[in-house]
């Protein structure tokens, strides 16, 4: 027997919302998240010896994505891409608050895989969940399309 997964659009979500709701409620104002905190495995170390491991990062721009192509040290070096990117994004670590590409060089390698992963995840987040009904069952539930969490599958 052979079952499928039947994706709905945004206003089918929301009309379906509305229903269970008995449409006599008003829609609750939605407030986007666009700064995200997080906590660096190793910890960025500054020249005078401080190590810092907490900091920010907010939701890249198009902006943010598309000026680091234009930089000489992407040109002659791709892999330098996700230096300038996450020097763009990320507001601060530790008291740090200039952050620019020659903070991100200067992290351990496995700190700018963690900020590397963590701008994948803070920035993929509600555009990789769909609103699905079980052909079943008709109960309605949500999955994300883009996978669990690392390690798991």
């Amino acid at each position: 027997m052979r079952r499928s997964v039947h994706f709905r659009s945004a206003e089918q979500i929301d009309a379906a919302a509305a229903g269970a709701r008995g449409g006599a409620e008003p829609r609750q104002r939605v407030t986007l998240r666009t700064e995200f905190g997080f906590e660096l495995p190793r910890g960025y170390v500054d020249e005078s010896g401080t190590v810092h491991r907490t900091g920010v990062m907010r939701l890249a721009t198009a902006r943010d994505e598309l000026v680091p192509l234009r930089d000489d040290r992407v040109r002659e070096n791709s892999a330098y891409l996700s230096v300038v990117l996450i020097s763009r994004v990320v507001t601060r670590i530790g008291t740090v608050e200039d952050i620019h590409p020659g903070v991100i060089e200067d992290l351990f390698a496995s700190d700018l895989a963690f900020l590397q992963d963590f701008y994948r995840r803070i920035n993929a987040e509600g555009h990789t969940r769909a609103a699905v009904t079980c052909p079943s069952c008709d109960e309605e539930f949500a999955v994300n399309l883009a996978g669990g969490r690392l390690g798991e599958s």
